[in-house]
């Protein structure tokens, strides 16, 4: 079986799932960022698919970018024009072929944390 990555996100100031988040999937190459896969969280804070599935898997370093000032700013959560928080990348590596990755966010407007789920 082929590894695979997903994740989801959950707003912590509001406790519930983050709905509507746009997420970008890159994989990194020393300097070099290509995008692979871009994707919006559902109602349950999930992507309806992995953002990486088994077919597309390979080892390597990756970047998940988290577009977390849309979603603050229509919850109505932020309203200032400079976020702090608003774009958060959260790069990490995967270097097992087989293992399903599973990298949350946990958000809120001036913070947030992340680690390898199941």
């Amino acid at each position: 079986m082929a590894g695979y990555l997903t994740t989801h996100v959950l707003d912590t100031a509001r406790g519930c799932p983050a709905e509507g988040i746009r997420i970008a999937l890159y994989r990194v190459s020393g300097n070099s960022h290509k995008m692979i896969a871009e994707t919006v969280t559902n109602a349950d804070g999930r992507t309806d698919a992995p953002i990486l599935p088994q077919t597309a898997y390979k080892t390597g370093t990756y970047e998940l970018v988290f577009f977390a000032g849309d979603y603050l700013r229509a919850t109505g959560q932020v309203s200032e024009e400079i976020l702090f928080l608003d774009q958060v990348p959260i790069r990490f590596g995967m270097n097992d072929a087989e293992a399903h990755y599973h990298v949350p966010l946990l958000l809120s407007p001036y913070g947030y944390s992340t680690y390898r789920g199941s």
